[in-house]
């Protein structure tokens, strides 16, 4: 069964990551951190959604009885929940007050859940055995 994303979805979707990049890109510009701290966040976040979409993308290959490696599949787990991890220890460790961590924290989720949402519908939309 293929069954295609609304318009209103794919809008909300991108409206979500868009949403979740800026918030996340924007604290980080605003915040009154080291560079290479900015830096790490950054690249945490950027990690975490190609993370994101490759679980997603490994998971729906699977379900559609594409092959999928074993390690790839594996790696994109370890990959999610790794850079989950690097946040929160990152985030612990911050001179940050509580509020501007959940700020990250909020973002950051928000980033990679419209990823996969993203990453879902453009699978969707496409014409079957082209994904």
């Amino acid at each position: 069964m293929n069954q295609q994303p609304s318009g209103a979805f794919i809008a909300a979707a991108w409206a979500a990551l868009f949403a979740g990049l800026l918030a996340f890109n924007i604290g980080l510009w605003n915040a009154q951190m080291p560079l290479n701290e900015k830096g790490y966040y950054f690249t945490v976040l950027m990690y975490g959604l190609f993370a994101a979409v490759s679980v997603q993308k490994s998971v729906r290959d699977r379900q559609e009885g594409i092959p999928v490696t074993a390690i790839y599949y594996g790696l994109s787990w370890v990959s999610v929940l790794l850079c989950l991890l690097l946040l929160t220890v990152g985030l612990w460790n911050a001179t940050l007050t509580p509020s501007e961590k959940g700020f990250y924290g909020m973002s950051f989720t928000l980033s990679l859940f419209a990823a996969i949402a993203v990453q879902k519908n453009t699978r969707d939309a496409q014409p079957r055995g082209q994904g």
